[in-house]
């Protein structure tokens, strides 16, 4: 794996898949080596029968003309779709419909099905956690967990959350302390699946005030089960507060604080589960332009540096290749 175009991509999410291809694209050879059982990263989905889950993203808009036109070729293909599920800002017990005028878009069938899509011509090697890399003359040396060598390469794109960044950058570049003077908010999500449908009139809800930020009838997006699905979305300040808490405990809390939101009793509980992720939001909005070590080939990205949407990691990620090989 080594010679003056490889270039070697640690995290398999929409920003290092976009790297992937955009260097496959610009002549160069790509590599991407992804610690999940997957590719994707918070563009998560969770299947248990008859329910489908999207436990981390929930769906993204297109605002940036590159990125729209990207956009066309994934509807072109099928693996996403527009979304107009019906969307409120949810205060105990009142809501208000969100204005209009914002397209939303979904992975079909799953919000996973993008990063399949992004994945399907580019080398992926997931379950494999690099434990170490290593500077030298040549380029950047990949070890596992294990100290096996998982191949050398010219230049090195991190496409990880900061602190996982800085953690294994340490002072081999200035960039691992720039990683690392970036914090991101995790969340803990619930995924229920529900006897028959909630009796409410709207399918997403912004909320106000309370220990959720988001709730969504998951079952509503295009493509999805008809299976009654939704999924929970605790605060930052929340998250923060209960992180030590089992999932069970987070997984029973946050579904009778909807109801309280709502005024309304949930139906019969047929699946009840939670999940925390560590980094799932940054604190602030990023300068633009990504942070980029020439000297010594290494990039960052993600959307930790471009405001923590879907649209600004893959852009992140574009952007990381085409800065890495001018």
């Amino acid at each position: 794996m080594t010679g003056d175009s490889s270039v070697g991509i640690i995290g398999g999410g929409l920003a290092g898949l976009a790297a992937a291809r955009t260097l496959g694209k610009l002549g160069h050879r790509a590599v991407v080596f992804d610690k999940g059982r997957g590719p994707g990263g918070r563009s998560a989905s969770r299947r248990a029968a008859p329910f489908a889950f999207d436990h981390g993203a929930q769906y993204f808009t297109a605002r940036d003309p590159d990125f729209r036109r990207s956009l066309e070729k994934w509807l072109e293909n099928g693996v996403v779709s527009r979304w107009d599920g019906r969307l409120v800002s949810l205060r105990a017990g009142r809501s208000r419909p969100v204005r209009g005028g914002t397209e939303r878009f979904v992975g079909v069938p799953q919000m996973n099905a993008l990063a399949k899509f992004l994945a399907s011509d580019v080398e992926v090697h997931c379950r494999t956690r690099v434990g170490s890399i290593e500077h030298a003359t040549t380029g950047w040396k990949l070890f596992g967990e294990d100290g096996g060598e998982l191949g050398e390469f010219a230049r090195l794109v991190i496409a990880m959350p900061p602190a996982q960044a800085a953690a294994l950058i340490g002072d081999q570049s200035p960039l691992g302390r720039r990683a690392a003077a970036i914090r991101m908010r995790p969340c803990w999500a619930v995924l229920l699946g529900l006897a028959e449908p909630y009796g409410v009139a709207f399918d997403g809800a912004f909320c106000e005030a309370s220990a959720l930020s988001w709730v969504c009838r998951d079952s509503s997006k295009p493509g999805r089960p008809s299976a009654e699905a939704w999924v929970l979305h605790a605060s930052a300040e929340w998250t923060e507060e209960h992180l030590d808490e089992p999932p069970e405990i987070i997984a029973d809390t946050l579904p009778r604080e909807l109801e309280r939101l709502t005024g309304m009793p949930l139906p019969r509980v047929l699946n009840r589960d939670a999940h925390h992720w560590r980094f799932a939001q940054p604190d602030s909005e990023r300068e633009a332009g990504v942070p980029v070590d020439r000297d010594r080939g290494l990039v960052l990205a993600g959307d930790a540096y471009s405001g923590g949407r879907i649209e600004g990691a893959y852009l992140s990620g574009v952007a990381a290749a085409r800065s890495l090989v001018g």
